[in-house]
């Protein structure tokens, strides 16, 4: 127990680090930048950022959220990330103990910049979901108590629903309406919670978009129609751990 503060501080420092790469990541990405290529710059002016102006979340606080030199404001998405990630690494390291608490931390970095993409662009990419079903195939028994067979079986329940539910969709409407990558997002929540969560992850994810598409149309005056679009990805990766807590309070009845 002497060691869990510092623990949790090794975790809160992990998710700054982290929380960086990922708002770099889902600024860049989308517009088809390397993140791993280039120096940070400013958004609006473009001078490359010196190193006290990369310092995570403080640097957004001693800039006030504007650039030093042209003083445009800088997307909050980046210190949000930051603080979001730096959170998670905290009560990660706080209620699991090493080495569990990373897979903890890796599960919630990844569902924060899968559900920030998502809202922001619709996007899911492959090099963040399918990483994500290895991953909790690999470590989901130590972590979440999951049994691989359940997990294998969940990865592809979870897949197989959402692809079912797309290929359905366009055969009777003529478009998209779901994305295959709300697909193999449920399948590798399905690889770390099991089959078994994955009822209460669904009908908690719709409950969220329900509500979000209400208060939607209440905001635009009722203006809420079949192309009105939802991010259910963003909504899965909120409803992952309250729907698996569910199902393993149930399942403990």
């Amino acid at each position: 127990m002497i060691a869990q503060p510092f623990a949790v501080i090794a975790g809160v420092v992990l998710g700054l680090i982290f929380g960086s790469f990922f708002a770099a990541l889902m600024m860049r990405w989308p517009d088809g930048k390397s993140v791993l290529r280039g120096r940070s710059a400013c958004d609006q002016c473009g001078r490359v950022l010196g190193p006290v102006e990369l310092v995570p979340l403080l640097s957004a606080l001693m800039q006030r959220g504007r650039c030093m030199s042209c003083g445009a404001w800088i997307d909050p998405v980046h210190w949000r990330i930051e603080l979001g990630c730096a959170v998670i690494g905290g009560v990660a390291a706080f209620v699991a103990p090493l080495p569990y608490a990373l897979g903890w931390m890796a599960l919630g970095w990844i569902l924060l910049a899968l559900a920030v993409l998502d809202a922001r662009h619709y996007w899911l990419p492959d090099a963040l979901t399918l990483p994500l079903a290895g991953l909790g195939l690999m470590v989901a028994p130590w972590v979440t108590g999951t049994r691989l067979t359940d997990g294998l079986i969940g990865a592809a329940i979870g897949y197989g629903v959402l692809l079912l539910i797309a290929i359905a969709y366009r055969k009777l409407r003529g478009r998209e309406g779901l994305g295959l990558g709300d697909a193999k997002l449920l399948g590798a929540l399905g690889a770390w919670f099991g089959w078994q969560a994955l009822p209460f992850i669904l009908l908690a994810a719709s409950l969220l978009g329900l509500v979000t598409a209400l208060a939607g149309a209440v905001r635009s005056g009722g203006r809420l129609n079949a192309q009105s679009m939802l991010p259910l990805g963003t909504f899965l990766c909120v409803a992952a751990l309250p729907g698996w807590w569910v199902s393993q309070r149930l399942l403990a009845l």
